[in-house]
């Protein structure tokens, strides 16, 4: 049985990011950049004004009183294309380009009157108020590097280079069995006799979905080694990944492996040294994955953080490591010591540090709606007191 480390060496460097596909930008957020977004023109593309006011001369400003004639206005997307000689100004908005010859904007507030003849009573200052052309960015900048997920801030970045359409990688397609003769759909367990709602395939459908997968397949299959016969190859064929949860453990009833023996499936790891979820496994068959996880919702769900979403974000192209963030917290309640198998235990982060969550059964699902924090904890790890620093990763 190898520890969470090994499975994690093992399972990084098989993982490929997935083929790419061009979307629009309205499909684009969440998405992995497969290319870099590179800008196509200058931003601004000429001098453009910062504030409403006047467009002068530097060189015409003396320092003192002095008026000037408007000749004509500058609007954004309507510049101003007449004479301007000596001596005059020209009324310009933000955004608008700046005449040729000027370079600098006195704001409204600093001048007197208006209409044909302004008046400048005092020199305006230092700041010329013109967003030089390019200050923004210039033409074949990098603007957004590939490999990042677009953000609703990174759409402006993105939209403002001109570009309507980008680069991504393929979002992986992953399938969900959930086995159990016990389990009904959600909202008609209390109408059937030994029924236990499957309160898994929705929260696993919602961290793959959160994760940057899609979700295919979901299917409530009974405990029998022939539940998917003939329908194995069509299954993995069909989905980037297959997510099995239950049936990995030891018991007479534990089919999931043998469900898909005739596909031949090249196991990468049976078991993992941690607790909760030591009977998760994974392996490859036609060059798609399959991931078992065990069967307690706790433990389910422990194991797909750990193993499923970094596998979804290493197919999207940010990398394996990417959804394995471990950073310190300070510990608010105190921890007994851990035994011989490593433990990544359920807790919640606050703003003063992180609470364990004091019901850690694997099977227990209430405590999920409190948790938001995996807390790692070594083999032997020593007992923690309050104030304590553990490594934590969000759940």
């Amino acid at each position: 049985m190898i520890s969470f480390d090994e499975a994690t060496e093992l399972v990084a460097p098989l993982v490929a990011p997935l083929s790419t596909e061009t979307v629009h930008l309205s499909e684009a957020a969440g998405r992995t950049l497969a290319e870099p977004v590179v800008a196509h023109f200058n931003a601004p593309r000429v001098d453009t004004s910062a504030m409403d006011g006047y467009a002068v001369r530097e060189s015409e400003i003396n320092g003192g009183r002095q008026s000037y004639r408007v000749v004509g206005v500058s609007y954004p997307g309507k510049p101003f294309d007449g004479e301007a000689p000596a001596g005059t100004t020209v009324r310009i908005f933000t955004g608008a380009d700046v005449p040729p010859t000027f370079d600098r904007v006195v704001t409204q507030e600093s001048v007197e009157g208006s209409g044909e003849e302004i008046i400048l009573p005092e020199h305006p200052g230092q700041r010329r108020h013109i967003r030089k052309r390019g200050s923004d960015f210039c033409e074949a900048d990098v603007i957004v590097p590939e490999g990042n997920v677009v953000t609703p801030l990174m759409l402006a970045a993105i939209a403002a280079t001109d570009v309507s359409e980008v680069q991504v990688h393929r979002q992986p397609n992953v399938a969900i069995l959930t086995t159990g003769d016990e389990l009904a759909a959600p909202g008609t367990a209390s109408r059937i006799s030994y029924a236990v709602p499957d309160s898994l395939s929705v929260s696993l459908a919602a961290m793959i979905r959160a994760s940057g997968g899609t979700v295919g397949d979901q299917l409530r299959l009974r405990d029998n080694k022939a539940a998917v016969a003939g329908s194995e190859e069509r299954l993995i064929a069909a989905h980037d990944i297959t997510v099995i949860a239950g049936g990995a453990s030891v018991g007479v009833r534990d089919f999931a492996k043998e469900m898909f023996g005739a596909l031949n499936p090249e196991f990468i790891f049976n078991k993992v040294a941690m607790k909760p979820g030591k009977p998760v496994w994974l392996a490859r068959a036609g060059g798609r994955f399959i991931v078992g996880l065990p069967g307690n919702p706790g433990s389910a769900l422990v194991t797909a953080r750990l193993f499923l979403v970094p596998l979804i974000a290493a197919l999207c192209g940010r990398g394996y490591s990417s959804a394995l963030n471990w950073r310190k917290a300070t510990l608010i309640e105190p921890l007994e010591p851990n035994g011989a198998r490593e433990d990544f235990q359920r807790g919640r982060y606050t703003a003063n540090g992180i609470m364990p969550i004091s019901n850690q059964d694997s099977s227990a699902q209430a405590p999920l709606a409190h948790s938001n924090a995996l807390i790692r904890r070594p083999v032997g790890d020593r007992a923690h007191g309050s104030c304590g620093t553990v490594y934590i990763l969000d759940f």
